[in-house]
């Protein structure tokens, strides 16, 4: 053969091996290159419960808000950071970790009377669309 011909039959053999690899490897290589989807958390399927929903205005009277970070999955999130923010009251932490099940626990006291609106953002990015109300009296 003479050199031209051996040099296009490399050239199409090589384009061939690089084809038949994009092709075989598509999905495993693109499953490296995306961000981890699972790892991101989600503001519709999160979410947030206090209880009692209403108190007394004493200070002492502790109110429970737990918050369970979820994917779009459905799955919990353990380790990310839950920030709340109230418009009445005071929390004890500011913010909490999540767990292995993806819930974060604060405690809320108030001194006055009125509704308090609590929120939830997760890593000072997500903010959760479900809120809570609680009533002290």
């Amino acid at each position: 053969m003479d050199k031209k011909l051996s040099g296009l039959l490399m050239l199409f053999v090589l384009v061939f091996g690089l084809f038949v690899g994009f092709v075989a490897f598509n999905k495993q290589i693109s499953t490296f290159t995306r961000a981890k989807e699972e790892l991101v958390p989600s503001s519709d399927t999160s979410l947030i419960f206090a209880w009692p929903l209403t108190a007394k205005a004493d200070g002492n009277e502790k109110i429970n808000i737990n918050v369970f970070v979820r994917n779009v999955n459905n799955l919990p999130l353990e380790g990310k950071v839950v920030s709340l923010k109230t418009n009445l009251g005071s929390l004890e932490t500011v913010s909490a970790t999540t767990d292995k099940s993806g819930k974060a626990t604060f405690n809320l006291t108030s001194n006055s009377t009125g509704v308090a609106d609590i929120t939830a953002i997760v890593d000072n990015q997500t903010q959760l669309k479900q809120t809570v109300s609680i009533k002290f009296e």
